[in-house]
């Protein structure tokens, strides 16, 4: 079991990952992941939610504080901003999928009892999660993947992806044995920390537009 002292090269979360069974049960087993050191400091598991059947997953980095709180994705400020944008641009949240690459939030303290930090996930931590990550695709099978931000980008298209470069258009690539379809956007996160939030928002939301498009 991979613990603090473990090499990143040996992080994996693959013996966790059931063999069978659906989200309810890979749910389960990912409350029991110790497949990365992260899983330490964390309050607990923060697994992927929505619909089963969902034509469009959404793809996070990691839970927040709130997320790794109340053990639900995309609850904090930045699940609320993604919410209402997405029922702007005529998407249903109660349709979509909703998850992260890395399903323990990652944090630091300056002091005891102060405000934990984010702190972005490696890409060894990412790729230690993607397992998990893989189940979800095979068993909700959606139609469109909507990357949210750069670290959730790198996650499932290598290093050298930049948001910048291709937020808005759409790729196709196998991914973990699947075909899937791609839609990188910002994560709702910047969105929330930029200068000016109202331009910030636009964009995303008009990114967003072109995944309902897509979905018809």
């Amino acid at each position: 079991m991979p613990s603090a002292t473990t090499p990143e090269d040996a992080y994996t979360a693959a013996p966790f990952v059931p063999d069978r069974g659906g989200l309810d049960a890979l749910r389960r087993a990912a409350a029991d992941c110790r497949g990365c050191p992260l899983h330490g400091p964390a309050t607990q598991t923060v697994f992927g939610e929505g619909d089963e059947d969902a034509r469009v997953m959404f793809v996070g980095e990691q839970p927040g504080d709130q997320e790794d709180r109340q053990g639900r994705p995309f609850v904090g400020p930045a699940g609320r901003l993604l919410h209402k944008a997405l029922e702007e641009a005529g998407l249903d949240p109660a349709e979509a999928y909703v998850t992260n690459a890395v399903k323990h939030f990652k944090f630091a303290r300056t002091e005891p009892r102060k405000r934990r930090i984010h702190r972005a996930p490696t890409l060894r931590e990412m790729t230690a999660c993607a397992p998990w990550l893989a189940r979800e695709l095979a068993l909700v099978e959606p139609e469109l993947v909507v990357v949210l931000g750069a670290t959730a980008g790198r996650a499932l298209l290598g290093s050298s992806f930049r948001v910048g470069r291709v937020r808005g258009t759409v790729i196709e690539r196998e991914l973990h044995g699947r075909p899937e379809r791609l839609l990188p956007t910002v994560h709702p996160s910047s969105v929330l920390r930029a200068d000016d939030r109202d331009t910030a928002y636009q964009g995303f939301l008009a990114d967003l537009k072109i995944a309902a498009r897509i979905l018809g």
